[in-house]
C-alpha cells in the first residue's frame, strides 16, 4: 500500500521513522513519501519537503512565514492529489496536519490517520469536533489520552509509546563505556551535565543562555555537553554559547549522550520522556517571553497542571518544571544543585521514574501500530 506521511519536527521524524520501518515489516508493498527527515529519509520513499523547512514556533515567527506555511500547505495538498495514497498518517503538528486533514476529507476518499494524537487535552479542546469531523483512526502514545477522548465520545487506540521503543531498541543494541563515549567525541574524563534544549531555533534562543550560565559553580567538577539537534548548524548555537563556557555540541548522538549523562537540562517535549527512560535526573526548562502572562494563562486557561510528558504520564511532579517566569538562572542552578548533591532527592526522582515507566508499558509502540493500520485499511479495502 501507499502510505504519505507528514511530520514537522525532529521527534515525528523519529517515530515516524520507526513506524515506516513496523510498516515495511508487514506490507512488503509499502510506498512511502513523505513531509519529513533524515531519519525517514534512511529508511526509504520520497521526501517531498524536510521538516527543518517548516518547523516555524512562536506568533512572530510564524507571522513573518506565514507565506512559506501557506505555499508549503498547498504544495502537500496537490501532492496528496496527484499521488493518490491509500492512506495519509498525519504525526502530531496540529497546525498543519489538522488543516490536511481538513482538506483531505472534503476532497477525497482518502482515509486520514492520526498518530501522536494533538494534544487537546492541554488546550485547544475545541479542536475535537475537527478530530472527529476529519480524522478516521487515531492513534494515542499517551495512556491518559484513552479516558479523554473516551469522554468526547471518540474511541480511539492507545499503542503504546515509541520512545519506549526507541530507547528499548537503542539500549539492547548499544554497549558503549563511559570511556568509549568521552573518547570518541574528544571529552576529558568528567562527569556530564547534559543540555537538550531543544529542537527548534526560537527554544534554543530562548532557554540556551540561562541553562549555560545555571551551570556556571559547577565546571570545575562536570562538563557541559549540548544535544545538537537536527537541521540546526553549529553557528547557530556559537552565537548563544560563546567564549566563556565550554561546551561540546554532539549531533545524532543525543541517546549515546544520555546513556552517559549524570543529569540533564531539557526543554520541553519528547526529550524530557527520553531523558526519563534512560533514567537520567532532569529539571524542565522552557522560557517564553512575556513570562508572568504566561505564568496566569497557565493557571487559568490551560486544562492540565504539567507541561512535561513525564509529569503528565505520572498524574504527579516527577521532575520540577521551570516555565515562563519561573525559568530563571537561580531557579535552575537550586534544581541542579539539589540533582548533583542530594542522593534522596536523586533516588526519589528514579523511583518515580520506574512507575512512571510501567504505566507507559512495553515495548512494541511502532507495531501495534503498524499493524492496527494494516488491519484497518484492509477492512476497508474489502467493503
Amino acid at each position: 500500500m501507499k502510505y504519505y506521511l507528514i511530520v514537522g519536527e525532529a521527534s515525528g521524524d523519529l517515530h515516524a521513522s520507526n513506524l515506516m520501518r513496523a510498516l515495511k515489516m508487514q506490507d512488503a508493498q509499502a510506498e512511502f513519501r513523505f513531509f519529513g527527515g533524515d531519519l525517514m529519509q534512511e529508511v526509504g520513499g520520497t521526501l517531498v519537503k524536510h521538516y527543518k523547512d517548516l518547523a516555524y514556533m512562536g506568533f512572530i515567527p510564524v507571522l513573518l512565514h506565514l507565506r512559506t506555511i501557506f505555499k508549503n500547505m498547498h504544495y502537500c495538498k496537490m501532492d496528496i492529489l496527484e499521488w493518490k495514497p491509500d492512506v495519509v498518517v498525519l504525526v502530531d503538528y496540529p497546525g498543519f496536519n489538522l488543516k490536511i486533514a481538513e482538506f483531505v476529507k472534503k476532497n477525497t476518499d482518502i482515509p486520514v490517520y492520526y498518530y501522536i494524537s494533538p494534544k487537546i487535552w492541554a488546550w485547544k479542546e475545541y479542536r475535537i469536533k475537527n478530530i472527529k469531523r476529519d480524522v478516521d483512526e487515531l492513534f494515542s502514545i499517551l495512556p491518559f489520552e484513552v479516558d479523554f477522548f473516551k469522554s468526547h465520545q471518540y474511541p480511539i487506540h492507545y499503542v503504546g509509546n515509541p520512545c519506549v521503543d526507541a530507547v528499548d531498541a537503542y539500549v539492547k543494541n548499544h554497549s558503549e563505556s563511559f570511556d568509549d563515549f568521552v573518547t570518541s567525541n574528544s571529552l576529558p574524563a568528567k562527569p556530564i551535565i547534559a543540555l537538550l534544549a531543544g529542537s527548534r531555533k526560537q527554544e534554543i534562543k530562548d532557554n540556551l543562555p540561562n541553562m549555560l550560565e545555571a551551570t556556571k559553580p559547577y565546571l570545575n567538577e562536570y562538563q557541559l555537553v549540548l544535544a545538537g539537534a537536527p537541521g540546526i548548524d553549529p553557528e547557530y548555537y556559537q552565537q548563544y554559547i560563546g567564549n566563556e563556557i565550554p561546551v561540546k555540541i554532539v549531533f545524532g548522538k543525543t541517546y549515546s549522550l544520555l546513556a552517559q549523562a549524570k543529569v540533564a537540562l531539557v526543554t520541553s517535549g519528547t526529550a524530557t520522556l527520553e531523558t526519563a527512560l534512560f533514567r537520567v535526573p532532569q529539571v524542565v526548562c522552557y522560557y517564553i517571553a512575556m513570562g508572568k502572562l504566561i505564568s496566569f494563562l497557565r493557571r487559568h486557561i490551560l486544562k492540565v497542571k504539567y507541561i512535561s510528558l513525564v509529569n503528565l504520564v505520572a498524574g504527579k511532579e516527577v521532575v520540577r518544571e521551570l516555565v515562563a517566569d519561573t525559568m530563571t538562572v537561580e531557579n535552575v542552578r537550586s534544581e541542579l544543585n539539589a540533582l548533583l548533591n542530594d542522593s534522596d532527592y536523586r533516588n526519589n526522582m528514579l523511583g518515580e521514574y520506574d512507575r512512571m515507566i510501567k504505566i507507559l508499558g512495553p515495548a512494541g509502540a511502532s507495531h501495534q501500530a503498524a499493524s492496527k493500520m494494516i488491519e484497518l485499511l484492509s477492512i476497508k479495502k474489502e467493503k
